[in-house]
Parts: C-alpha cells; structure tokens; sequence
C-alpha cells in the first residue's frame, strides 16, 4: 500500500456520465492513481471504449451501462461492483444534460428532465451507492456542481438551478453522513472544452464573452480537473465535507480584467 496520501491504490470508483468530456477525463485520473474504476453512461459501445482505456493503464473495471434516471441500473451496478472488487469506495457523479430555451418558454417536460438527471440523478446514486458506503464506515462521494451554480449564464435556468442545488444537496449529506465516514463534495468546473461544446465555445459571441471574462485568458482542459478530483476522492481530504471546490481560471474571482 502506498503511503502517499494522494494514491488511490487499492481503491475503487464508480463514475455516472464517466465515458465522456469531463467524466472520462476524471476516470482514467482516478485509474492513474491506482483506483480500480468502473466509468459508466447509458451508452454502451461508449462504456466498453472507456473501459479499454482504463485497462490499458493496468487497472481493472466493469462494461456495465447505467442511467441515473433508472435506479434499478444504479442498483444492478452497485451489486456487479461489490461481486467483482468486494466494496465502492469512491462515487463520482458526473452525467449532466443542459439545454438553451428563453426561461419563459421552457416546457414543463424539458425542465423536469434536466432536474431529473442532474439534480434527482445524482441523489438517486448518492442514495444507492451511499448506504453501501455508509454501512461499510467509508466513502468518498464527488458530485459535479457547476461555475452556473454561481452566476448566471443567459438561458439555461434550468441547469443553473439543478447545478446550485447539487450544491446544497452535498452540503445536506456531508452533514448527515460525514460522522459514519463518508464525505461528500463537489467540483464546480469553469468553462472546459469539451466535444460537445467546442463549436460554442470557438466560434460564437457567448463564447467570447465566456473566454473574455476568464482571467486566465483560455478554457480549461479536461484533465485539468483530474487533480481536483485525485485530492477530494484521497485520504488527503479525510477533514473536508460540504464544499464546493471551484476550478474555473479566475472566472469568479473576476470583475474587470482590462
């Protein structure tokens, strides 16, 4: 066993929304570390692809596909993990859905599935895989808040509100669970490129404007919040719960940058 507080040795994690952008990225950091990571998603062709990664760095997984709106999967994968590893130590939850309508035309059924994925989602799999935790006197559970948690971004109200209360949501399970050793935090990421955002943010004036107020002057690289994650899922955080840790290049330390 490692005595570098930062390793991941010997551990095991489960990522939900973990085979692409942002989730992919944490799960084969997570497997650099040495943690044993099952990275799922409703995707399954997308599930094996990652899954190769992860073994290629010499850790083992599972080709499982999961849907956080389907607790039943989240239960099934809680019950194939336990069979092979014996135990979860880590969750990440990562799988999010945003979409852009003017907040006055946005359909009940369209705000009732972002709320579902990203907020009751991520309740669903803190719930499922937090009792096995719980019962076992450890765990380290991450949630993905958002920099929209904090600050506005025109039309995507209902993203922004099921991102600020993953917030609270973290805050209330650290407060309930952290005395029977599981902590519970998030990462709220800045602006990151991703494939599914990269023309939004090239070529667009929401995208400048996005670029203009980072102080660092560029998007972040997914694997550049791989550190963060490594810190929240080690034995190095053992004191921290109910916080959000923002990783954002500035963008919320800023007022004018020129």
């Amino acid at each position: 066993m490692s005595t570098n507080i930062l390793s991941l040795e010997g551990k095991v994690a489960i990522v939900t929304g973990g085979t692409s952008g942002i989730g992919k990225a944490m799960s084969l950091g997570l497997a650099d570390a040495g943690a044993d990571v099952v990275s799922t998603g409703r995707h399954q062709q997308l599930v094996d692809d990652t899954a190769a990664e992860i073994e290629a760095r010499g850790q083992k997984t599972l080709r499982l596909a999961a849907d956080v709106c389907d607790r039943a999967s989240l239960e099934k994968l809680l019950a194939a993990a336990v069979e092979k590893f014996g135990k979860v130590d880590i969750l990440i939850n990562c799988a999010g859905r945003i979409k852009r309508t003017p907040t006055l035309a946005v359909p009940d059924e369209e705000w009732a599935g972002i709320i579902d994925t990203n907020l009751t989602g991520t309740l669903r799999a803190c719930q499922v895989f937090g009792k096995h935790m719980l019962e076992r006197g450890y765990g380290r559970i991450i949630n993905i808040s958002s920099l929209n948690a904090f600050v506005a971004l025109t039309e995507v109200a209902a993203y922004a509100a099921s991102k600020a209360a993953v917030g609270s949501l973290t805050r209330s399970l650290a407060v309930e669970w952290s005395k029977k050793g599981v902590t519970v935090n998030a990462i709220a990421p800045g602006v990151f490129r991703t494939a599914l955002n990269a023309e939004l943010l090239d070529n667009s004036p929401r995208g400048q404007e996005l670029l203009m107020r980072t102080p660092m002057g560029r998007f972040g690289k997914t694997e550049e919040l791989v550190g963060a994650a490594i810190y929240l899922a080690s034995d190095a955080s053992s004191f921290v719960t109910g916080q959000t840790l923002v990783v954002d290049g500035g963008f919320l330390a800023s007022g004018v940058n020129q």
